[in-house]
């Protein structure tokens, strides 16, 4: 390995199975913000989000031997364990409301005030319908839409079936369009 080059997870967990602590943080430095962002479009408020997080990388430091590299990659088995955690925790009964940090977080920097309020509008109404949808299709709409993964690796995460991956993506997008065409923010139009 050359000075320059990054190791590999699977020489990380190597590492972090031999007790270098070392290796674990460059393994948190490299997937917390994933996980996090994974979490928080699950259960839809920072806290959650953040405790499960925390969670899940305990649990690698506490039992790396859980990891194993011939099931998949360590990002698919972190992803997996933020969204057992964030599915055990969560309460059928409720979504969790989002946090309005997190809902404006990622808000364009137009300097206009109407530019900067319609922006900030639409990512709540994305994320409110985001968090909205069954919990199968919101974790399958999050894994392969937001945050890019292939399906293999979102059925590792989820562990299901490609299809059923699939089958729940396309189901998601047509329901997240269904939720997003009823509350389309009102258009401000003008007469000449």
């Amino acid at each position: 390995m050359s000075a320059l080059a990054q190791p590999t997870d699977a020489e990380l967990h190597h590492r972090l199975m031999a007790g270098d602590e070392a290796a674990f943080t460059q393994v948190y430095r490299r997937h917390k913000d994933v996980v996090y962002r994974f979490a928080l479009m699950l259960c839809g408020a920072s806290g959650l989000a953040a405790d499960a997080t925390q969670e899940t990388f305990l649990l690698l430091i506490r039992e790396p031997a859980r990891f194993d590299p011939a099931r998949g990659g360590l990002s698919a088995f972190l992803l997996g364990v933020v969204r057992n955690l964030v599915r055990r925790g969560r309460d059928d009964q409720a979504v969790a409301a989002p946090d309005e940090d997190d809902a404006t977080a990622d808000c364009s920097h137009d300097p206009t005030p109407l530019a900067t309020l319609l922006a900030g509008e639409t990512l709540n109404s994305l994320h409110q319908a985001i968090l909205s949808l069954p919990f199968a299709y919101r974790e399958a709409l999050v894994l392969c839409d937001l945050q890019e993964l292939p399906y293999l690796d979102a059925a590792n995460v989820i562990g299901c079936p490609i299809g059923t991956v699939r089958s729940r993506l396309n189901r998601a997008r047509a329901r997240l369009a269904e939720l997003l065409a009823e509350h389309a923010p009102l258009r401000l139009e003008t007469t000449l």
